[in-house]
């Protein structure tokens, strides 16, 4: 598979413009966000983008709308009741219990027990006009700044307020075609507060497990609103942020405000992972880039790895750290980061996310959909 539709990014952005072009397919997205994913026993066996786990189970999401789930280490799986049939790209559990999947047409679904029926919570027409009403805010406010600006600050301010009309109109735009923004990824630090992300800059938080949503976009330095890949907790309670054009985003306070980090590498960052110390993490993307910090962001080392896959996925586990790609790519650290082995599986599938089987195996998902490897990413039979 082309490495654009192995990145969650580049291939929510290409289904984005495509969706654009036609009224007649804004009504396939209503149908696809009506329609229930359908059961098959292919489910297991066809592309997955995210796999977590949920207690002892492992839950995973895909296209089509699918999750399933295994209580048994990912020997045999059972496929969810999802009410949608978009293309899924993110999970988190914030319990056992409590979970909450994203995807296409900007749809966040929540689970009550654990992963096995899901109920919508956000499609993207919601996540729209939350977020005209947020630059409606603002063009309010930046209106009231320039009438009261003194006449050598008024042109840059109007200036500034011209680009805010200009993106409120291709936000409306947006919303007369449909549900088209996907969101990227989930985390929820409990049953009550989290954060969705995704396209095009949009973020939006909840203080109440997903009742309602707030357009959270204006408290992060990201004017050119690249896309949001992946967020994340590490180690010592900060949380992370990155994206396209090397976005890093940082939070101390819980997620109440952001700061724009410094990034060494200038394109897509794909995922980000704590390494289990207090304050450290790795972020990933194109072209196998790797980047260490072990100050929240304030500064990076760049990783040499020896791949040029594009990384997608990751899980730290004691001083053991995992990171997939694309290719078949398995990354695998047993020293906390310093140094990686590659080794790429035969059937070259890619691969967009992995967790802790039992013992030192790992399930890894991707291309192929799930499979049970070995230490290295060799497949167990």
């Amino acid at each position: 598979m082309a490495t654009s539709l192995m990145c969650k990014t580049l291939g929510a952005a290409c289904l984005g413009l495509s969706m654009a072009c036609a009224s007649s397919i804004a009504f396939a997205i209503e149908d696809v966000i009506d329609t229930p994913s359908r059961p098959t026993e292919l489910a297991p066996q066809n592309l997955l983008t995210d796999v977590v786990m949920a207690g002892d189970r492992f839950v995973a999401v895909g296209e089509r709308g699918h999750i399933i789930y295994s209580d048994d280490q990912g020997q045999s799986w059972t496929q969810a009741e999802v009410p949608v049939s978009v293309t899924l790209t993110g999970l988190d559990f914030s319990t056992p219990d409590h979970g909450w999947a994203v995807g296409h047409s900007g749809v966040v679904l929540h689970s009550e027990d654990a992963g096995a029926t899901w109920e919508i919570q956000m499609t993207g027409v919601h996540a729209a006009e939350l977020a005209i009403a947020s630059q409606e805010d603002a063009i309010a406010e930046m209106e009231q700044r320039v009438e009261e600006a003194p006449e050598d600050e008024k042109g840059d301010l109007e200036w500034a307020l011209d680009d805010m009309y200009f993106s409120l109109e291709n936000m409306q735009a947006d919303l007369d075609i449909g549900p088209v923004n996907p969101f990227l990824d989930v985390w929820f630090g409990d049953d009550n507060g989290g954060f969705v992300l995704g396209a095009y800059g949009t973020i939006f938080h909840t203080k109440d497990g997903g009742e309602s949503w707030q357009d959270w976009s204006p408290r992060l330095d990201n004017p050119q609103k690249f896309h949001l890949n992946a967020i994340a907790q590490v180690a010592g309670g900060a949380m992370v942020i990155v994206g396209e054009a090397g976005q890093i985003h940082v939070s101390v306070d819980g997620g109440d405000t952001w700061q724009r980090r410094e990034s060494p590498y200038p394109g897509s960052l794909f995922g980000v992972i704590g390494t289990g110390r207090v304050n450290e993490m790795l972020a990933f993307g194109l072209r196998g880039t790797l980047m260490f910090s072990s100050d929240l962001g304030k500064s990076w080392s760049m990783i040499s790895t020896g791949s040029t896959s594009t990384l997608n996925g990751g899980e730290a586990e004691d001083s053991r750290i995992v990171l997939v790609g694309n290719g078949g790519t398995v990354l695998v650290s047993g020293n906390g980061g310093e140094t990686f082995r590659e080794y790429v599986r035969p059937d070259r599938q890619g691969l967009m996310s992995v967790v802790p089987a039992s013992g030192t195996d790992l399930l890894v998902v991707g291309e192929g959909g799930a499979t049970l490897t070995d230490a290295q990413g060799k497949n167990l039979q």
